[in-house]
């Protein structure tokens, strides 16, 4: 286990705990968006032809396809899963109720509504009673819908019980899952992945997945996109280095169940409602499998931040380390955006986030640590959202320390237990009327900038006497 991860479980846990079966020394195969292959058994993977007439081991041969059979091959996604029962073998799907969710894709007036306001909410609590990662999922906020294949939505999950016996595969798009506390056993059909604060993991459009909790009680945020799938930003004048490197992203090896399991239940995830199928096999039977359509992870302690070095700031989109574009170049429907711990050394600078507007939409998490535009208030697990043109910056104590010292700026390392994260979107959201009623609501957020006050002084043209 890399050392980041035994640091985010002595942060969480105090000790040491101990790893189920199964997800001791996991390996994985490295790159983004490559053509892999793997096989948990010799001989499993066909050799020449995708699809034989009879398959080692007797096994079905699946194709799950990302994108349309005809986009040009740069962007076409697919993998080829050899299981040893196809997914098509399962009772019908009927609607299914899972009890006080607030999941959802409609974003019409019956279910959100839209504000300029700005917002923060408070961690949400962790429930009494057993709630696993599908029922413990909440709508915060979104824009267009998996109809129209255009938009996103931010959620966030609460959880405190594995999903025994239970899988989930959504067909409205990407998951981009940001644990905050907790570890995330995550069984996928391609195989297995251990995700720690500090993590990231995406599962793409349409694969099956379970999450356990080994550390017990778990929460953090998902991004979910509806259109295109997620890449890495392009560089510009960075060049080749920089960012999110590709060798750093992680995709499983195979491994598979071939237990039986009486009445195992795969929830569907469609146009924003849930379906169940029983089946009685475990959907993680995938012996083996090639392509370059699987989920990943990625440990953002191995971000390669880029930054000023004589004065100013560069603008928040060289912290990106995914994005999903819109059709309109440069324009994304969301980047996910990083904050991680790195030197600041601008001089003469006002060192933290600036005071801006923009047209884009923001909402932030921050996993660990204390955000460095925000003294107090936005803590570990909790969110903000500031929407197209809405003013935001550093609060009042944040800005008063920050121009206090009238000497040259010294080097100053941002803490290592500090990790904010921002969901980045072009559309607008509408925020669901279950986040603007949560009593985690700050309906104070707005106080953090009343104590400004003005610092005009007519004696004074020059600034700061160190602006040479």
């Amino acid at each position: 286990m890399a050392p980041f991860e035994d640091d985010a479980r002595k942060n969480l846990l105090g000790a040491e705990a101990d790893i189920p079966a199964g997800f001791d020394n996991l390996e994985y195969q490295s790159g983004f968006s490559n053509h892999f292959e793997s096989e948990a058994l010799p001989g499993a993977l066909p050799k020449v032809r995708n699809n034989p007439k009879v398959c080692p081991y007797g096994l079905y041969a699946e194709q799950l396809t990302g994108t349309a059979f005809t986009v040009p091959r740069s962007h076409n996604q697919r993998s080829w899963l050899y299981r040893i029962k196809p997914s098509v073998t399962h009772e019908p799907f009927t609607p299914l109720e899972v009890p006080n969710t607030s999941l959802t894709s409609d974003f019409s007036e019956k279910n959100a509504t839209i504000t300029p306001n700005q917002l923060r909410w408070m961690p949400p609590d962790i429930p009494a009673e057993p709630t696993d990662f599908v029922e413990g999922l909440f709508t915060m906020c979104g824009a267009g819908s998996p109809e129209s294949r255009t938009g996103y939505a931010v959620h966030m999950f609460v959880a405190n019980t594995s999903m025994d016996g239970k899988a989930f595969a959504n067909a409205d798009g990407d998951f981009l899952i940001v644990p905050q506390q907790g570890r995330l056993h995550v069984s996928t059909e391609f195989g297995l992945l251990q995700v720690a604060p500090g993590e990231i993991v995406v599962i793409q459009h349409g694969m099956r997945f379970s999450v356990g909790l080994p550390d017990g009680p778990s929460r953090g945020y998902v991004c979910e996109v509806f259109g295109d799938h997620f890449r890495l930003p392009d560089l510009g004048p960075i060049g080749a280095n920089g960012l999110a490197n590709p060798r750093d992203f992680q995709t499983p090896v195979a491994w598979f169940d071939d237990s039986e399991h009486a009445g195992y239940v795969v929830v569907h995830k469609f146009e924003g409602l849930l379906f169940q199928a029983k089946q009685d096999f475990s959907p993680f039977n995938v012996v083996a499998w090639h392509g370059n359509y699987a989920p990943y992870k990625y440990n953002l302690a191995k971000f390669c931040p880029v930054n000023a070095v004589a004065f100013d700031h560069m603008d928040p989109s060289i912290f990106t380390v995914l994005t999903c574009p819109t059709t309109k170049p440069g324009t994304a429907a969301v980047d996910f955006v990083v904050f991680p711990p790195r030197w600041s050394v601008a001089e003469n600078t006002f060192r933290p986030p600036y005071f801006h507007r923009n047209c884009m939409n923001e909402f932030m998490g921050l996993v660990r640590g204390r955000y460095e535009a925000k003294a107090a208030g936005f803590v570990p697990g909790g969110g903000s959202l500031h929407v197209c043109m809405t003013p935001h910056g550093p609060d009042t104590s944040t800005y008063e320390k920050a121009v206090a010292d009238e000497g040259p700026n010294q080097p100053e390392k941002l803490p290592d237990d500090t990790l904010a994260f921002m969901f980045e979107s072009s559309f607008t959201p509408r925020i669901t009327w279950t986040a603007l009623k949560s009593p985690k609501l700050d309906h104070d957020y707005y106080k953090c900038w009343l104590g400004l006050r003005s610092h005009f002084d007519r004696s004074k043209p020059e600034g700061s006497k160190w602006y040479q």
